[in-house]
């Protein structure tokens, strides 16, 4: 009978034992799971994000290179900050400038770095202070095609440029036959697709054709479309539709919009020719430079790389505000996004769905920036 209350006391004090350990595990789950300490005043699971005071509404307009990118971080954002609402348009970077120097929007998003007029209209807004370029999120612009039966098109300089200035003129001309010797090529028109309002992704894909081949590109360049004949389309967005729709077409957008479309190789002299992805506008964007002068970020690509595995067409989306002077009741809202979208977490997301990040020692100088703007 004593070793029968024994055994029965031996039980019961291993079952408690095991009932602790399990109590102590579930306590312990934040270490290796969510971690659910509030920042700013909002549960943000393992996320960074510190809301601080931000609240209330956000405008913003421009690129619609980032519009993916854009949604992407105002979803973990406004989980994180509730109090918040962010509506980016992405109506493109001409459109975002032209909004921001007339101060209906918070902050802006353009491809291209502000030209002095545009910092010189910005004094109007930014009071004692003016517009600064903060470079945010990087990525390849593809060349999407749609040529029934040809699944790896290669292209150099000189016949893009060719086709979207209407001289090579069908898909089976000479010249891209010798970059495709093995694929049977079609007698299709093409259909070159190019935007139909100011777009800084047309500014970076006519800088890489200045660049290049300049005897073939004999435009300005800018955001505005220059060359002859093509078909217009709006947004990123819109030239891939119309790309998908249209046999012949090609046409030019962010990499993120051509997830379900054939895209250009590019031959840029290095041993083999570049697809656009993640990484090889990673390893073109790592070679930029900072060009602009006190907080202003804006960078200076190399458009005429060589680099094994670079993919020459990129892109860097700027975020513009104001250095000092951006209005009182925005402020915080913007200053707590920006810190995101800049952080490591921010950054973190980018190349998962198609962009580059901002190389390292560039973006800590726009994290600091962020910090002081006023």
């Amino acid at each position: 009978m004593k070793l029968q209350r024994m055994n029965r006391r031996a039980l019961t004090l291993g079952a408690l034992a095991v009932s602790g350990a399990l109590a102590l595990t579930a306590c312990g789950s934040d270490d290796t799971g969510t971690d659910t300490k509030a920042t700013g005043g909002a549960t943000t699971g393992a996320s960074s994000i510190k809301c601080d005071d931000a609240k209330g509404q956000l405008l913003a307009d421009g690129s619609s290179a980032q519009k993916n990118a854009i949604d992407a971080w105002v979803k973990a954002f406004t989980a994180a900050c509730p109090g918040v609402q962010i509506n980016y348009k992405g109506g493109g970077s001409g459109a975002g400038v032209t909004a921001f120097t007339q101060g209906t929007v918070a902050f802006a998003g353009s491809d291209s770095a502000l030209k002095p007029d545009d910092v010189t209209a910005s004094k109007s807004v930014c009071t004692g202070g003016t517009a600064i370029d903060l470079p945010a999120v990087g990525g390849a612009i593809a060349l999407a095609y749609n040529v029934p039966g040809v699944d790896n098109l290669v292209l150099d300089a000189p016949t893009l440029a060719k086709i979207f200035d209407s001289k090579i003129t069908t898909w089976d001309d000479a010249a891209i036959k010798a970059l495709n010797p093995t694929a049977t090529l079609p007698s299709t028109k093409i259909q070159a697709f190019h935007r139909a309002e100011d777009s800084g992704t047309t500014d970076n894909l006519t800088k890489y054709l200045i660049a290049t081949t300049p005897e073939n590109w004999k435009y300005e360049g800018g955001k505005a479309w220059q060359a002859k004949g093509g078909q217009a389309a709006s947004g990123s967005s819109g030239i891939a539709a119309q790309v998908k729709q249209t046999e012949g077409a090609i046409g030019y957008m962010e990499l993120s919009y051509a997830k379900d479309l054939s895209t250009v190789s590019v031959e840029t002299g290095a041993s083999a020719p570049v697809k656009p992805s993640s990484d090889s506008a990673t390893k073109a964007i790592a070679a930029a430079q900072v060009v602009g002068t006190g907080s202003d970020l804006s960078l200076k690509l190399d458009y005429k790389t060589k680099a094994e595995g670079a993919y020459p067409i990129t892109l860097v989306t700027y975020e513009i505000a104001c250095d000092k002077g951006n209005k009182a009741d925005t402020l915080p809202a913007t200053k707590a996004f920006l810190r995101y979208i800049t952080s490591e977490e921010g950054q973190g997301i980018l190349s998962g769905i198609d962009y580059a990040p901002i190389p390292a020692d560039i973006i800590a100088k726009v994290r600091t920036t962020v910090e002081s703007l006023a």
